[in-house]
């Protein structure tokens, strides 16, 4: 076999492997991981069960590379793109920036699948539950809260625990981002959300801002 021939196939396969994963977390985040055999997956791609075995063990596999996806997914790279220098000074526009991450989540088909697995197996599988931890909460929590106390050091927000303002900040954009997902999923409109992502920023940074006080000289 000559080496275009080889890169060929070896590009197909690549393919092949990409499209079983797309499809089975459709199915997955659909239907549920348990109720999705692998029989469905091969179905909805049109091919013989045996084609599926070329490239991953079984459903377990899948899932276990789906999972693997998920440390790349939008949900826990939200500083990913960000300049670490400075960040701190964008003050609002940062979470305006955060928060809009997170309504885009929803219309975003992988993304929203991926958080939709994300919710469906994080009280099943460990390895769920420890990417969570890791690459969420103790990643993203913990650098916003360090951004905040640059803030309050600058005087840009007033004095309090960080971390809790971090936590604060991120809980009701998880709230959100669910209802969105549960609207589209019963086929109604998502208007009366998608309006609470920007208002939650307002609301939040008029509260934690420091007022500037206005001298007469």
């Amino acid at each position: 076999m000559s080496e275009q021939t080889g890169t060929s196939a070896l590009s197909k396969g690549s393919k092949t492997k990409e499209k079983i994963l797309k499809t089975a977390l459709k199915l997955f985040s659909a239907k549920g991981y348990k109720a999705t055999t692998v029989r469905d997956i091969a179905g909805a791609m049109g091919v013989k069960q045996s084609a599926l075995y070329n490239h991953f063990r079984n459903k377990e596999e899948i899932l276990e590379t789906l999972i693997s996806n998920l440390t790349s997914s939008a949900i826990v790279t939200l500083f990913d793109d960000k300049e670490p220098q400075e960040l701190h000074k964008q003050g609002k526009s940062l979470l305006m920036n955060l928060a809009t991450t997170f309504k885009l989540i929803g219309f975003d088909g992988p993304n929203e699948a991926l958080l939709k697995l994300l919710m469906q197996e994080i009280f099943r599988n460990e390895r769920v539950r420890e990417i969570y931890n890791e690459y969420f909460y103790q990643e993203n929590v913990k650098k916003l809260s360090g951004l905040f106390f640059q803030m309050m050091q600058e005087e840009m927000i007033k004095s309090s625990d960080p971390l809790l303002l971090a936590n604060e900040f991120f809980s009701p954009l998880f709230f959100y981002q669910m209802q969105v997902s549960l609207l589209k999923l019963d086929k109604k409109s998502t208007s009366s959300v998608v309006s609470l992502f920007e208002k939650h920023v307002d609301f939040f940074w008029d509260n934690i801002k420091v007022e500037k006080q206005e001298t007469l000289f």
